[in-house]
C-alpha cells in the first residue's frame, strides 16, 4: 500500500551538493477560479523549499520538478502551526475571563501566552526541519 502524499509542482533555484532549493507557487482556492481578476481575491506565494537531494539524479537550474510530503506529515505540521495555538490562546482566554480580568486584557493576555510556544517553536526549529521532510519525485 503507498502512502498518500501531498504534492506541488516547482522549479529548481539552487543547487549544491546535498541540497536543492526548489520555489514553488502556493496558491489558494481564489487563484484557480475564472473569476480571479474580478474581484481581486486571488491570491499566489511563492515559496522557496529546502529539498534533499537524491543521489544519482542529475538537476540543473530551473529545472520542474514535483516536491512531495507524506499526508501524515503535512497533518502534523498543520496541528503545530494552527491547532496547539489556538488552543494556547483559548486556554488563556477563558482561564483570564473566568478569573473576572476584563476581555481586552485577557485576549491581550492570550495572545502572549503564544510567545512562549513560538520561543519553542525557534529553538526546535533544526530538530522539525528533519521531521518534516520533502522529497523530489
Amino acid at each position: 500500500m503507498s502512502e498518500e502524499t501531498i504534492s506541488h509542482e516547482g522549479v529548481i533555484t539552487k543547487i549544491t551538493d546535498d541540497l536543492l532549493e526548489v520555489k514553488i507557487v502556493s496558491q489558494s482556492a481564489c487563484a484557480l477560479c475564472h473569476a480571479k481578476n474580478a474581484c481581486g481575491m486571488g491570491e499566489q506565494a511563492e515559496k522557496i523549499l529546502t529539498v534533499p537531494r537524491p543521489e544519482g539524479q542529475e538537476f540543473q537550474l530551473m529545472q520542474k520538478v514535483k516536491v512531495i510530503m507524506a499526508i501524515g506529515q503535512g497533518n502534523k505540521a498543520a496541528v503545530l502551526a494552527y491547532l496547539i495555538p489556538i488552543i494556547i490562546l483559548l486556554a488563556a482566554l477563558f482561564v483570564c475571563l473566568g478569573l473576572g480580568l476584563g476581555e481586552g486584557l485577557s485576549a491581550l493576555i492570550g495572545i502572549a501566552a503564544l510567545v512562549p510556544y513560538y520561543i519553542i517553536l525557534y529553538t526546535q526549529r533544526e530538530k522539525l526541519k528533519r521531521r518534516f521532510e520533502y522529497r523530489i519525485e
